[in-house]
C-alpha cells in the first residue's frame, strides 16, 4: 500500500459520506419518526381503610440466629479423656449412662464424629455426651462441625432439633447418652 494513502485513510473515515453532502431538505423529513412507547396510566395502589379512615400497613421483621459448633481441637480430647480415665496406659473404656433428652447449646464446646452414626459432644462442664443420629444419617458428614437454629429455650433436644452439617446433610438426633469411664 502507498504510504500517503495509508496515512490519509483514517482521515477519510472522519469525512461524512457523499450522500450527506447533498441537501435534500430537512433531516426530519428523511428519517421516519421514532416509535414512542405508549405508557398505560398507573392505577393507584390499594390500601386497607379501616374505621375512621385510618390506613394500615404491615412490616414484618424476622430475626434468624444460626449457631455453629466447631470440631474439637486435637489437643482438647486427650486432656479431657485423661480427666475421665486417668490411667493412660490402656485405652479408655466408656459406658453409656441415661441422661435427659436435652443439653444446653451454650454448654457444647466441640464435636467429633464417632463410629456407628454417633457424634461425641464435648461439653464445657467436662462431660462427654454421645448423640446418636437418625438412621439415614452418617456421622462422617459432621467432620467439620455443624450448625443449628437457636431455639427459645436454648437447648438441643432429641426428636426436635435438626443439625446441619457444612457438607449439606441435615439430621435429627434420635438419642443422647452420657459417656462415663467404665469400671471393670
Amino acid at each position: 500500500m502507498n504510504l500517503p494513502i495509508a496515512l490519509l485513510a483514517p482521515l477519510a473515515l472522519l469525512v461524512p459520506s457523499v450522500g450527506g453532502w447533498l441537501d435534500d431538505g430537512p433531516r426530519d423529513q428523511l428519517l421516519p419518526p421514532p416509535d414512542k412507547p405508549q405508557v398505560a396510566p398507573r392505577e393507584p395502589i390499594a390500601t386497607l381503610d379501616f374505621v375512621d379512615g385510618a390506613t394500615v400497613r404491615q412490616v414484618r421483621i424476622e430475626q434468624r440466629v444460626t449457631i455453629r459448633i466447631a470440631p474439637r481441637d486435637p489437643a482438647v480430647r486427650p486432656s479431657m479423656l485423661a480427666r475421665i480415665a486417668p490411667d493412660a496406659s490402656e485405652p479408655a473404656r466408656f459406658a453409656e449412662r441415661k441422661m435427659g433428652k436435652c443439653v444446653p447449646v451454650s454448654g457444647i464446646a466441640a464435636v467429633e464424629p464417632d463410629t456407628g452414626g454417633r457424634l461425641l459432644l464435648f461439653m464445657r462442664d467436662q462431660r462427654l455426651v454421645s448423640a446418636s443420629l437418625e438412621k439415614a444419617c452418617s456421622a462422617r458428614d459432621f467432620y467439620s462441625g455443624f450448625y443449628l437454629e437457636r431455639t427459645g429455650d436454648g437447648l438441643l433436644c432429641v426428636d426436635r432439633d435438626k443439625l446441619h452439617s457444612r457438607a449439606g446433610a441435615s439430621c435429627g438426633i434420635s438419642r443422647m447418652r452420657q459417656l462415663v469411664a467404665a469400671d471393670d
